[in-house]
């Protein structure tokens, strides 16, 4: 690195000392994440590295764990739930979010702020005291321990993200292009898929991600929420460590933690696609 004239010694010190300090905290950060992937690949039903596997053993790694998930009933039930829930839970939070951020982009919408508060407080309340509250009001209504209960549930925790995505979007969209489209005689709904849409879709399509995500982790609303015909992966892992130990919980995880980082690196591609659309140089 290459730097300025008026950087001395001190500055050259400072500035390397706090790349190994950020170092330093990656892994911290990253080090359970990696440890629990090689551990997917254990021979031996252990939660340990076996003497084999330090040794860098073939015969001591496997894809038993994984193979095991495909056999087990019970993931496989898990894993469809899962999907049928984030899938929808995600469809409703991302129409829902995208409808409430175009109107907190119109310059006429009253008390903005106290309806972003409202609309972003399931990311601020505690999530104990949000699935009680659910729990208590699907309860009353018929909705607990149901499939459709569940996917609001989840709908609700998704739709912050994606009014905080598409909000983000739509600040530095030029207005004077949805003027200009009705002034040449397009009517509203024209006029939002052929010149809105296509602008503030990377910010639609990344809240749609974050909502996946935030839906396919979660699992203190389905303790709440959920029965056993309701039991999604995050659920069933939980109750392998507590009913019956096995490594199948860690290759679980490291497909979730593959998952994650590639529905992540689509998030950022888009973050950097909608960036150069609005015409900000990538940050």
């Amino acid at each position: 690195m290459v730097f300025p004239p008026y950087v001395g010694m001190g500055g050259k010190i400072a500035h390397y000392s706090f790349i190994i300090f950020c170092g330093f905290v990656f892994i911290f950060l990253i080090a359970p994440i990696l440890v629990i992937i090689p551990l997917s690949f254990n021979a031996e039903p252990y939660f340990t590295f076996t003497e084999g596997m330090i040794a860098l053993e073939p015969e001591a790694y496997s894809t038993r764990w994984y193979a095991d998930i495909a056999k087990n009933p019970q993931w496989a039930f898990s894993a469809a739930n899962s999907i049928i829930v984030a899938i929808c839970s995600t469809f409703l939070a991302t129409l829902l979010g995208t409808l409430a951020a175009l109107g907190l982009s119109q310059s006429h919408m009253p008390y903005k702020s106290a309806v972003m508060g409202v609309l972003i407080s399931p990311m601020i309340v505690p999530l104990i005291i949000s699935a009680a509250g659910m729990f208590f009001f699907y309860s009353n209504i018929g909705l607990a321990q149901t499939l459709p209960g569940l996917i609001l549930a989840h709908a609700v925790l998704g739709t912050p993200f994606v009014v905080i995505t598409v909000t983000a979007t739509l600040t530095g969209f030029d207005h004077s292009l949805t003027r200009a489209s009705q002034s040449l005689g397009a009517d509203s709904r024209k006029t939002f898929f052929k010149i809105q849409m296509p602008l503030i879709l990377p910010g639609v399509i990344s809240g749609a991600l974050f909502a996946f995500i935030t839906s396919f982790d979660e699992v203190v609303i389905v303790f709440f929420l959920a029965g056993f015909e309701q039991r999604t992966i995050p659920r069933q892992m939980w109750a392998g460590i507590r009913e019956q130990i096995s490594p199948t919980i860690l290759a679980v995880a490291t497909i979730l933690v593959v998952v994650s980082i590639l529905l992540l690196t689509t998030v950022e591609f888009l973050r950097r696609r909608s960036e150069k659309l609005r015409g900000i140089s990538p940050s």
